[in-house]
């Protein structure tokens, strides 16, 4: 993937998880090498509506913490996980200072889809200001969620697909922070129960 991202002079914002920095830091470092932003995941990948808001805004807080140390810079941004979330999780992630960030739209990368789904998407959502969800990996028991068996995907070919769409269109990929230093922001807020 982020060969892909080079080769197309793109950047992106890295949603990382705790639990996957503390196993796999030189990963980390690689992409912050690569000139890439870094936003938190969270602490693992449990939803946080299953905590009470003392409890997220605790956890979430500890881990921007953990991160920020890590990183020797500040973490702005925060993508729940599976992107659910409350009014009162959300509260809880503001009161750590953290941005919540959803998405406009998804490769379906955790799913098993068939290649042109995915081209479908890309092309769909080739327009300024849309958010791209996409993945470099899937979470598993090793963070506290596990949701089936992973599909076979190739990322690096997947990035390449997105990106390549995304030049046909005169569109840039680009990192959370860059793109609104360049456009303009918007708000959307997805709560769940």
């Amino acid at each position: 993937m982020l060969e892909a991202l080079a080769e197309y002079q793109a950047s992106a914002t890295f949603f990382v998880l705790i639990s996957r920095v503390e196993r796999y830091r030189h990963l980390l470092e690689e992409v912050i090498a690569a000139g890439h932003e870094i936003g938190l995941h969270g602490v693992d990948h449990r939803r946080l509506p299953d905590f009470p808001a003392h409890e997220v805004a605790a956890r979430t807080g500890e881990a921007r913490d953990r991160l920020q140390e890590i990183i020797g810079q500040p973490v702005t941004w925060f993508r729940p996980p599976y992107g659910a979330q409350s009014l009162e999780t959300w509260h809880a992630v503001v009161s750590t200072g953290l941005t919540p960030v959803l998405w406009s739209h998804s490769l379906r990368d955790w799913q098993t889809v068939p290649d042109e789904t995915r081209h479908d998407i890309a092309v769909d959502s080739a327009r300024p200001g849309s958010i791209m969800l996409a993945h470099d990996g899937f979470a598993g028991p090793q963070d506290g969620a596990y949701d089936g068996t992973p599909p076979d995907i190739d990322r690096g070919a997947l990035a390449r697909s997105l990106l390549e769409v995304y030049r046909a269109a005169d569109l840039q990929g680009s990192s959370l922070t860059q793109a609104l230093r360049t456009g303009s922001a918007g708000m959307k807020v997805r709560l769940t129960s």
